[in-house]
């Protein structure tokens, strides 16, 4: 059994206790009102007690890290809630955020953050084109300057605009096979150079 379970059954227990002795102080039993209020000031002093010893764990899964640097040559991308990965990367030092797509071939910039990057959409050709989840879209190749994240830095990156509505930009597999390894393992995606 791991830490992190005993952790949870630790969680687990005291969020019962709580729950119960809430549901046995609300009900019609008679106490007195001493062992009444003795008994909220000890559930009270359980929960607390709980919150602070799992702050880590809540305050991980509210709010976790984007994106920690292992060591010199590993970017840890943490699963978010809802499934997927993401990252800022800097295109021609502006921050601009991505959904790591490993189903997408090219980088896919949204029109939003092709104007943020310095990119004029009036001056672009939309000749090419990309099926999607949602039908056919019109893209545009671009190359970007530079494309950087922590200490990493590469020069003269293609991409390609969308010229239809994307929520998010995507990173797709060819700026990710830049990396000399890809894994996902427990809940982290591992870029290494």
């Amino acid at each position: 059994m791991s830490s992190d379970d005993v952790f949870h059954i630790i969680y687990l227990s005291t969020l019962i206790v709580v729950l119960g002795g809430s549901f046995f102080l609300t009900t019609k039993i008679k106490l007195t009102k001493t062992l009444q209020t003795a008994s909220i000031w000890v559930f009270i002093f359980f929960g607390a007690i709980a919150v602070i010893g799992l702050w880590g764990t809540i305050k991980e899964t509210l709010s976790p890290k984007q994106i920690h640097f292992n060591n010199t040559d590993q970017i840890v991308v943490s699963r978010q809630m809802d499934g997927h990965y993401y990252i800022t990367l800097y295109l021609n030092d502006t921050p601009i955020d991505f959904i790591i797509d490993t189903g997408a071939s090219d980088m896919v910039l949204t029109r939003d953050d092709a104007v943020a990057v310095g990119l004029k959409l009036d001056t672009l050709n939309f000749l090419g084109r990309a099926i999607t989840a949602n039908g056919e879209v019109r893209t545009a190749p671009i190359k970007l300057k530079t494309v950087a994240i922590g200490n990493f830095k590469d020069v003269n990156v293609p991409a390609v605009v969308n010229n239809g509505q994307m929520n998010k930009s995507l990173l797709g597999m060819d700026y990710l096979q830049r990396w000399g390894k890809i894994e996902i393992y427990k809940g982290e995606l591992i870029l290494s150079r």
